[in-house]
């Protein structure tokens, strides 16, 4: 896998680039090779090792504490050690100034290796970064700052029992604490009382410290909590209470583990309920969880969406990654397990010796189609990677490109590779066939993993409201248009290329196809209409998108196999380009069914009443 990363990275995305800029000018090719070969050899040694372990015993609660294998503690401190924490970070903070598009590669590694092991190490990263953008000097000094160098872990607490996606209707509230509360050297001191659902790596003892940040609503002056999504606040809450110094004060804070949720996979990760406030640890005297506003009242949505966005990279970038595995997995197997004859007048003949699999033209399907997937999904992610890097340090005209780029792409970067991935692990069960259903082979265990990336960080139904109702609308279509000229750029070159030609038409027929159904889908501009499949529409936008940057990878793929035909990489440049044909052939034509739904305003399903489906 780690050829196909350094393809992408410095032949398709050239990442060198970077480091003429003064933010990454004390890199280059090697400093950044030299750290996906430690991420891939940490990966491989600690990780992979430990992943059905964590697997099979999955935490447990032994009265009010979390008990995890010895294994989630060792892979916890290897990640650590990588320095991949703070790997993008300032070095006056203690980072390395390491592009995003290169540390979203290395973890890359990891997510393949075991996706449930390191401490929810991107989770920690997202918080942190949060806070260095939206906190006070202090915050950023206390909490970041020890999240970043690993002493602390992090998470996002969002849900409630009753409140999973529609976060408009959360009920844990935070009360000022005392006629002082905005004078703490913290921030704003607030009680917050509440619970809280679905919180990975809610409550462990792999650090001495978990920062949790809090969704609460401040009570208004009637004592009502305030409606919708504006009156949404945001809190920092230390499971243990610090100084302003940063240092444990030895009181626990009022945040109590109340159970574990057991889950499908993705096992080595604890998923908790948490109670805000119980009482169980009265901190000073009195109930509720001590907590510190972060940004403004009211604001707590805009800053978590901070964290929730760069996590949706994440999750799209992990779900290629155990599509990687269960695709590496099912090629070894294929390659060794013998069954069947070849069709044809000799197959037919019992003497004759069977074949491998893989001689059979539909397992040569299902592998290149998990390439496909699991490779596309990949480029995806490290394109959208490379993204943030032009938006944070790239010109004014770079940076307003890739933001504008990074709204659209957002929801298709974590919901295409979490639906497809998912689909190359089924299809990496198919090609083991019977063994590919039992626990004797990691394939399985991959599928059940990968199935939670089309829930978490908003589902695909909330991605695809989320791409049709706001994104390809916002700012009168501004981000689409950027999307249509980078896709279209694309199409032009492969014109003239002239042995990838058809491929630019087909791709810029699919781009006006997409357009127009958006345009059909508003034409009454009733929502109710227009939003009825918009599932479907990120389906075929996300495809469409992937045919996009397969496209464009296939041409600098053809360009490197002309140029040395008999090179060492020459079988790496035509897998690329024959997954390129395989998307093109067998993915992108899927789009005109789900885009008729979409332009005609089909009802059928809105208009499906409740009696109908039966008891």
């Amino acid at each position: 896998m780690r050829r196909s990363i350094e393809f992408f990275l410095f032949d398709w995305l050239d990442i060198e680039a970077l480091c003429t800029r003064p933010r990454f000018a004390d890199h280059s090719r090697e400093t950044f090779a030299s750290m996906l070969q430690v991420c891939e050899r940490v990966a491989a040694e600690k990780f992979a090792p430990a992943n059905r372990r964590v697997d099979t015993q999955e935490p447990r609660m032994e009265g009010e504490r979390v008990v995890l294998p010895d294994c989630a503690y060792e892979t916890a401190r290897a990640y650590v050690e990588t320095g991949l924490l703070a790997a993008t970070q300032d070095y006056a903070f203690g980072g390395m100034q390491l592009p995003t598009v290169v540390e979203t590669a290395a973890n890359v590694f990891f997510a393949k290796g075991g996706i449930g092991l390191g401490g929810g190490g991107l989770l920690t990263v997202g918080n942190a970064n949060l806070l260095l953008a939206h906190g006070t000097e202090r915050q950023r000094d206390v909490f970041a700052r020890h999240e970043l160098s690993g002493r602390w872990f992090g998470t996002m607490c969002l849900s409630e029992p009753q409140a999973g996606s529609g976060l408009s209707d959360i009920i844990t509230r935070a009360v000022p604490d005392g006629a002082d509360h905005q004078s703490d050297p913290l921030g704003p001191r607030f009680r917050l009382i509440g619970s809280k659902m679905w919180i990975s790596n809610g409550d462990h003892e792999i650090t001495e410290n978990i920062v949790h940040l809090v969704l609460a609503k401040i009570p208004g002056e009637d004592g009502r909590l305030p409606a919708g999504t504006r009156g949404i606040s945001l809190f920092v809450v230390p499971k243990k209470l610090v100084t302003p110094a940063g240092e444990l004060t030895g009181e626990r804070n009022d945040v109590a583990l109340a159970g574990l949720n057991h889950k499908l996979g993705y096992r080595g990760i604890p998923n908790t309920l948490l109670n805000f406030g119980e009482g169980r640890y009265a901190v000073r005297g009195a109930a509720g969880a001590i907590g510190y506003l972060v940004g403004k009242p009211g604001e707590g949505l805009r800053c978590m969406f901070h964290m929730m966005n760069e996590a949706r990279i994440a999750v799209g970038a992990g779900a290629a990654a155990i599509g990687m595995a269960g695709y590496e997995a099912s090629l070894a197997y294929a390659k060794t397990r013998r069954q069947g004859r070849r069709p044809g007048p000799a197959g037919k003949d019992p003497a004759t010796p069977p074949v491998r699999i893989i001689d059979h033209a539909d397992v040569r399907r299902m592998l290149l189609a998990q390439k496909a997937y699991a490779e596309g999904g990949l480029a995806l992610a490290l394109y959208c990677a490379r993204l943030a890097d032009d938006k944070a340090t790239g010109t004014a005209v770079e940076s307003r490109d890739a933001a504008s780029l990074l709204e659209i792409l957002t929801p298709i970067a974590k919901s295409w590779p979490s639906e497809w991935c998912l689909e190359a692990n089924s299809l990496a069960i198919q090609v083991l066939g019977g063994y590919g259903y039992t626990r004797d082979y990691p394939v399985e265990q991959y599928w059940r993993d990968n199935r939670l990336n089309m829930i978490h960080e908003g589902t695909h139904g909330i991605h695809g409201l989320d791409l049709l109702g706001r994104k390809v609308r916002i700012d009168g279509g501004a981000a689409l248009d950027a999307l249509c000229a980078r896709v279209q750029d694309t199409a032009g070159r492969a014109a003239r290329s002239g042995v990838l030609s058809n491929r630019g038409e087909e791709l810029a027929a699919a781009l006006q196809k997409v357009c127009e159904a958006a345009r059909l889908a508003w034409a009454t501009d009733v929502p109710e209409e227009a939003l009825a499949n918009a599932t479907p529409y990120l389906q075929a936008f996300g495809h469409m998108v992937v045919a996009w940057l397969w496209l464009d990878v296939g041409l600098v793929a053809h360009h490197a196999a002309s140029a040395s035909p008999g090179g060492a990489d020459i079988d790496l440049m035509r897998g690329k380009l024959q997954a390129m044909h395989y998307f093109f052939d067998y993915e992108l034509p899927k789009t005109d069914a789900w885009l008729r739904v979409v332009a005609s305003r089909n009802l059928t399903c809105a208009e499906t009443r409740e009696e109908w489906f039966g008891s």
